[in-house]
């Protein structure tokens, strides 16, 4: 079992005996910019395993992801650049009073959101998603809240909060509160100078553009980490991670624990705090992706060529606090992680940490587990189809035929299989022209250039005839199989580089590549074989 989520789980079904209620299991998101797949990791994946293991001991349970539509657009360098024009004049705006920069959905956040909001049912369905302008304008416990924090709890909210604001305290006539605008329509630089209890309304002064006027508390915001209480008080949340940025003692997540228990009365949401995920580009690390800094993929740039379990499979397998780096160069390496994984969940391999492994398969998945293990092939015999494919071919005809052809299948495959292979073959073919190293772009040559003939050494002859003997005794023509015959041959690390290199040469044209028994498997086993006698000649 996952520790971390075995101890939530066991404390969240204990507060369900004593409250009685629906689990609200929550994460939180600022639509800043680009919506990438770091924040698949918490807020969707972490989230998502607690909602399953609550409903499998017949808990009613919702997932709810709030979006910080409300937070000021901070106008940094990368979030400007996506203008055509000066987009500095919408600094200090709330996210979802700023134009989409591209023109075809009504704001920033609707454009945004959709790459990540469109697909969010891939890696956990059924989840609700509420905004910050719906809680303040609808949700009548958040009006509640909003209301007792400005009147009966403000004095007590001020004294907490300073508790954590030692260098800058608020003074005792501070209104936590953040209008907006009604003139340039900025939120980031209005003061609330006093309260109307009575028609509930706030005046303000903005010190951007001189304004002073009357705002309802639907028109703006609590300041942040009283919104973060209000909203778990207005969803009565049970459950929510949080980035490490919050996990630091005495931060802010301690603070706003302290606020819900001791000025809210209420018990904050269980948690667990979670690392970054890190972005790479070929072997460079470009730092943790970020929203507003516009560093990362998004969920539908993963979907476009690799799996949504795998994903899941990463995160899930990883400790929370480990720092992940993500490399669209680097799936087929992921997805072998996972195929592992799925091999050890039926019982087909076996790896230390076996149970763990089970159990991170198993949550990955949005559907039930199949009943035996599915037949896959590796993403990378899923390149070599993806590569050997003609245009404009029946593509389910193509592989089901070449799996057949080639000895890789011997039965005929479920539906369900299908669909699997098919999907990962198009997939592969994406990452092939998007993404794919140099080395992994190979064709096969149709015939072997006499002067690549002539330069196979006499060490490297050897031990192509002993590859050749053993992949005549294959009976079953199966990457694993491809692979024990290369194995079984003695040579040494100088001798292991000249066997690759005068594969590479015969089959490819080249000294290099990627692993070769995945490239050798999805081609025909007569062909392999008459090829290396032909070397031999």
């Amino acid at each position: 079992m996952i520790d971390w989520l075995n101890d939530i789980v066991d404390r969240l079904v204990y507060r369900h005996t004593v409250k009685g209620e629906p689990i609200v299991c929550n994460g939180g998101l600022s639509v800043s910019g680009l919506q990438h797949v770091g924040r698949l990791r918490g807020e969707v994946t972490y989230v998502n395993s607690v909602v399953k293991e609550l409903k499998k001991r017949g808990i009613e349970t919702v997932h709810t992801i709030v979006l910080y539509v409300l937070d000021a657009w901070k106008g940094k360098e990368a979030q400007i650049k996506q203008f055509k024009h000066d987009g500095e004049e919408f600094r200090g705006r709330p996210l979802d009073e700023v134009p989409d920069p591209f023109e075809c959905h009504n704001n920033w956040v609707e454009h945004f959101w959709e790459d990540f909001g469109g697909y969010l049912e891939e890696f956990a369905p059924d989840v609700q998603i509420v905004t910050t302008r719906e809680l303040y304008k609808e949700n009548e416990r958040m009006r509640k809240f909003v209301l007792m924090t400005l009147t009966t709890k403000r004095e007590d909210v001020i004294r907490t909060i300073n508790k954590y604001r030692k260098r800058r305290p608020y003074p005792t006539d501070f209104i936590p509160f953040q209008p907006i605008c009604s003139k340039c329509r900025r939120i980031d630089s209005t003061t609330a100078v006093k309260l109307n209890e009575t028609s509930k309304t706030i005046e303000y002064v903005c010190r951007y553009c001189g304004n002073r006027g009357t705002s309802s508390i639907e028109e703006g915001k609590l300041t942040w980490r009283l919104e973060w209480v209000g909203i778990w008080y207005a969803l009565n949340v049970s459950f929510e991670p949080y980035g490490k940025d919050h996990a630091t003692p005495g931060g802010s997540r301690d603070s706003c624990n302290d606020l819900a228990k001791n000025v809210y009365g209420f018990n904050p949401p269980e948690g667990i705090a979670y690392e970054w995920v890190g972005y790479k580009v070929g072997n460079i690390d470009m730092g943790d992706m970020g929203s507003s800094d516009f560093i990362g993929f998004t969920p539908k740039e993963w979907l476009e060529v690799a799996e949504p379990e795998v994903l899941k499979y990463l995160y899930l397998s990883t400790d929370p606090m480990k720092r992940i780096v993500l490399s669209m160069q680097e799936i087929p390496r992921y997805h072998d992680k996972f195929d592992l994984a799925e091999k050890v969940f039926y019982g087909l391999k076996t790896t230390v940490n076996k149970e763990l492994v089970k159990k991170c398969y198993e949550l990955s998945l949005n559907r039930p587990p199949f009943k035996e293990c599915p037949f896959r092939i590796s993403y990378l015999q899923a390149t070599v189809l993806a590569q050997l494919m003609p245009p404009e071919c029946d593509v389910v005809d193509f592989i089901v035929n070449r799996l057949k052809s080639t000895k890789v299948i011997n039965r005929d495959l479920k539906d369900y299989e299908i669909e699997l292979i098919t999907n990962r073959v198009l997939r592969a073919s994406k990452w092939v022209d998007k993404y794919a190293p140099r080395s992994y772009i190979l064709s096969i040559s149709e015939t072997i250039d006499e002067h690549i003939i002539s330069s196979i050494s006499q060490v490297q002859r050897r031990l192509l005839r002993a590859l050749l003997k053993n992949l005549k005794e294959i009976k079953v023509w199966t990457e694993d199989e491809i692979k024990n015959a290369m194995m079984s041959i003695k040579r040494t690390k100088e001798e292991e580089r000249l066997f690759f290199k005068a594969l590479y040469l015969i089959f490819f044209g080249r000294e290099y590549g990627p692993r070769i028994a995945p490239y050798l498997s999805m081609l025909n086993r007569d062909f392999v074989i008459k090829r290396i006698e032909e070397v031999l000649k």
